[in-house]
């Protein structure tokens, strides 16, 4: 276990590093029950803004000057914020399980699971009413001053689109002869 904490430390770090943040805190270095207050804040986001649909409670927990670096373009807190509901909409019944939780000072790393049933519209998905299970996915902030200022997240969108039936079905192999 201690080695996984490890790995996903080096790949948070790796990630900040390269999207030409500040170089990290190292642990030495951070105070008495920062980490814990920075596994809360980044916990709460999955169970109360993602699942329970507090999307206010972004206001309390994101630096006004917060980025959400994507492959893209980055998005400010209200893009961040209007996401939320857009999956809160699409997904009325979103569960996001946190699996693992790591931090180092204020970065932390979760890894997640997201679930539910796409009944709405939101962020660009038509209803299709079908579910969505065990959609695997990570997310790293950097935590400062218990507020959120950046955040990265991947998670796979090939599988969602595949459970939501908007990719085309996976051509059968042809016998060979």
């Amino acid at each position: 276990m201690k080695s996984l904490k490890w790995i996903l430390c080096f790949i948070a770090s790796a990630a900040v590093l390269n999207a030409g943040a500040a170089t990290p805190s190292t642990t030495t270095m951070c105070k008495p029950g920062v980490q814990e207050r920075n596994k809360i804040i980044a916990r709460t986001v999955f169970e109360d803004i993602l699942s329970r649909g507090r999307v206010d409670e972004n206001e309390r927990l994101y630096h006004p000057a917060f980025v959400a670096h994507t492959p893209l373009r980055d998005a400010d807190r209200d893009e961040d914020r209007a996401a939320s509901k857009g999956w809160r909409t699409a997904v009325p019944n979103l569960r996001m399980d946190v699996l693992r939780i790591v931090a180092d000072c204020d970065l932390v790393v979760v890894h997640w699971t997201g679930s539910g049933t796409n009944s709405g519209e939101g962020n660009g998905l038509p209803a299709t009413g079908k579910t969505l299970a065990n959609l695997w996915g990570m997310t790293i902030f950097r935590i400062q001053g218990g507020q959120i200022r950046e955040e990265w997240t991947s998670f796979d969108q090939y599988a969602m689109l595949k459970q939501l039936g908007l990719l085309p079905s996976d051509p059968q192999p042809t016998p060979a002869r």
